[in-house]
């Protein structure tokens, strides 16, 4: 109602001008008339004006309607808004932008799947030739050869770190949530990234019991396990410290504390280490650093339901929580 008031409100303003105009000049040129006169005329327009206004809005009150609701009346629908000229234009045109919106959103949609096909062949191509050359070192024990394994290393983790940034668009199509034991999934995870604590001279160390088990996507989980992995053993400062991997039961929930001992984060850069590309101060410092591995952390613990959580100091290392729902012993498997 009150979008109707300001679209009229000029036509009221100038209808209320011309009815005071009108005696204004009879005054003016001395030709006087009665003031019952006047006040019939001035009844007669105002009736006829308020005739117009509420056959206006009877006619035009869908439009208004859906125009001054807060919340459109449903995603991508165009609903009648009424028969008369106007509101019949502005639905047909609303309708022809829609029907734009979806061709063209039909089209983004195809090449973004186009684009995650040729993503997903790409890389598993490339790891085909990579095996090969892994295949073919594992014969040749000299010192060129452990830095083209270091090299290979980093383009497994790179391609694989693609793989599940393209794979992240369609997450709903590809997880299963199940209980899995955590002392396995994070000894798998450890095992994945031996060549790199071997390499920095890292030690890992568990505390987490053989019993405890968890609600979450194995592959996912390992991923997000291998992100974390990496930033600790590259951030430890040098060889001869330890990641702590350890388990806290928190009633219905499990919480996975991953601790290093290295270089911690700068206080400035604790609120944007999860913002894509990121790298901060200490990150600039290790030509490792991608600053995508604690975003992806992020968004696939959000998308399983898990809870992440950082703590760190400068000089005292760094501690990541995963807060995940507990599995009791007869459920799920492993």
């Amino acid at each position: 109602m009150r979008l109707f008031w300001k679209d009229q409100f000029p036509l009221v303003l100038f209808f209320t001008v011309q009815m005071l105009l009108v005696p204004f000049v009879y005054w003016l040129t001395g030709e006087g008339r009665p003031v019952r006169v006047v006040l019939y005329g001035v009844l007669l327009s105002g009736s006829v004006l308020a005739v117009y206004l509420g056959f206006r809005y009877a006619t035009h009150r869908a439009m208004y309607k859906e125009l001054a609701a807060e919340e459109p009346s449903g995603e991508f629908l165009n609903p009648p808004l009424g028969e008369a000229p106007l509101p019949e234009a502005l639905h047909g045109r609303i309708g022809h932008y829609e029907r734009l919106y979806r061709e063209q959103l039909h089209r983004q949609q195809s090449r973004t799947e186009q684009h995650l096909t040729f993503v997903n062949r790409w890389v598993h191509q490339m790891k085909t030739p990579l095996s090969v050359i892994q295949l073919t070192l594992s014969e040749v024990e000299d010192e060129p050869a452990e830095s083209i394994r270091e090299e290979l290393d980093r383009i497994r983790k790179g391609l694989d770190m693609v793989l599940y940034t393209a794979r992240l668009e369609h997450f709903e199509q590809d997880f299963a949530v199940q209980a899995i034991g955590l002392r396995a999934a994070a000894s798998e995870a450890v095992a994945e990234n031996r060549t790199l604590f071997i390499r920095k001279g890292i030690t890992p160390k568990f505390d987490i019991g053989s019993e405890v088990r968890v609600y979450t996507d194995a592959k996912w989980f390992r991923f997000m396990l291998g992100q974390i992995l990496t930033n600790a053993v590259n951030y430890s400062g040098g060889p001869g410290k330890a990641v702590h991997l350890a388990a806290e039961d928190a009633g219905e929930y499990i919480k996975l504390h991953i601790c290093d001992e290295g270089i911690g984060i700068a206080p400035e850069d604790m609120g944007r280490v999860f913002h894509p590309y990121f790298t901060g101060e200490r990150g600039r410092q290790y030509r490792e650093s991608t600053g995508m591995g604690l975003y992806l952390v992020r968004e696939i613990a959000g998308k399983l339901g898990h809870e992440v959580e950082l703590e760190s100091a400068p000089g005292e290392g760094t501690t990541i929580s995963l807060t995940l729902r507990k599995a009791h012993a007869n459920e799920g498997t492993s």
